[in-house]
């Protein structure tokens, strides 16, 4: 089969397409026959040595994904060949198959394709974890979603209003902000010119948003401390922009709001009933059509690295989904 390796960390340029020998499922195993794969930001990071954990050399990038059951190693229960299932192996989806924890899969819904539902896993999981769990946003409060035209933030823009929020979308250009409106935003904001926190300001009467979701980092955190509401929120996600900014605790006091980090890989792992019960929601609210994956570019396995590249330059629109196995309806 094929499958891209990592075998050195560095650019996607340097990764490579091999045939290598087809994975044998272990116990509580089961074999996937992968048609999408989604890309995350950890994909960037962990080809690059930068993730918070790393698989051992070589490995495949690619942490969730959707496909059809092969087969099933001893001690699996629930799974037979033919089932259409989507779930977040953590990395090698950028192959054809994928020997993957049973745990780890969901029954794939009939309504949902294979492109859509692998950019579910770790996009949906960690918004509605984050704003579940982390934040315990509740009806009629202010969420703020920062990059909301990428995988995560599309996914808390549309969690948000499904949980009773009011949602102000916040991106880079006009036509990113036309599909987080698409996906339910009530407000919008571009903040390329660096006004974030007077818009925040001005579109909450002075009082600021109660939740913030922030998966940019970078020089928008310092203004988005100076916008959050009295015991405000602010979760963070990740740092796109790519450098970890320094929070002034100062304003954390003067505020009385709370950074919230959310590791949504580390917990689902810890809390796999809770977990479960999180995409049981998630799935509902899907089957009721208030939420939707928003599928950018498609690409072959071949076009890899122009896939990484357009995450990694923030060209994403949407989940970028790469088909290891053809096309994927």
């Amino acid at each position: 089969m094929k499958a891209v390796l990592c075998k050195a960390y560095g650019a996607p340029e340097d990764l490579v397409l091999e045939e290598v020998a087809e994975p044998v499922p272990g116990e509580g195993e089961v074999l996937v026959e992968v048609r999408a794969t989604a890309l995350n930001f950890p994909d960037v990071l962990m080809i690059a040595g930068k993730y918070q954990s790393q698989p051992q050399f070589p490995f495949s990038p690619g942490g969730e994904v959707a496909g059809t059951v092969l087969g099933t190693g001893p001690g699996v229960t629930g799974f037979a060949p033919g089932d259409r299932v989507f779930g977040g192996v953590g990395f090698g989806g950028f192959a054809e198959r994928v020997a993957a924890a049973a745990h780890s899969l969901q029954p794939l819904p009939e309504s949902m394709s294979f492109a859509e539902a692998s950019g579910i896993s770790t996009t949906y999981g960690t918004s509605y974890y984050a704003l579940k769990q982390r934040a315990a946003l509740q009806p009629g409060e202010t969420l703020l979603v920062l990059g909301a035209a990428g995988g995560v933030g599309i996914a808390a823009v549309q969690l948000g209003k499904a949980m009773g929020a009011r949602v102000i979308a916040a991106a880079s250009s006009e036509q990113k902000l036309a599909v987080a409106k698409d996906s339910g935003a009530d407000e919008l904001i571009d903040y390329s010119d660096g006004q974030l926190k007077d818009k925040v300001k001005e579109l909450t009467v002075g009082k600021g948003a109660d939740v913030i979701y922030d998966p940019v980092g970078g020089a928008l955190f310092d203004q988005c401390l100076r916008c959050i509401n009295w015991y405000g929120r602010i979760l963070v996600i990740g740092f796109a922009a790519g450098d970890i900014p320094k929070a002034p605790i100062n304003l954390v006091l003067l505020k009385s709001c709370q950074l919230v980090g959310v590791f949504y890989g580390a917990w689902s792992a810890r809390s796999r009933d809770e977990s479960r019960a999180n995409f049981r929601d998630i799935l509902a609210f899907h089957a009721a059509g208030k939420i939707k994956p928003v599928v950018g570019r498609v690409h072959p396995l071949e076009n890899y690295a122009e896939a990484l590249n357009d995450l990694a330059q923030r060209r994403a629109i949407g989940k970028i989904v790469v088909t290891p196995g053809g096309s994927a309806p």
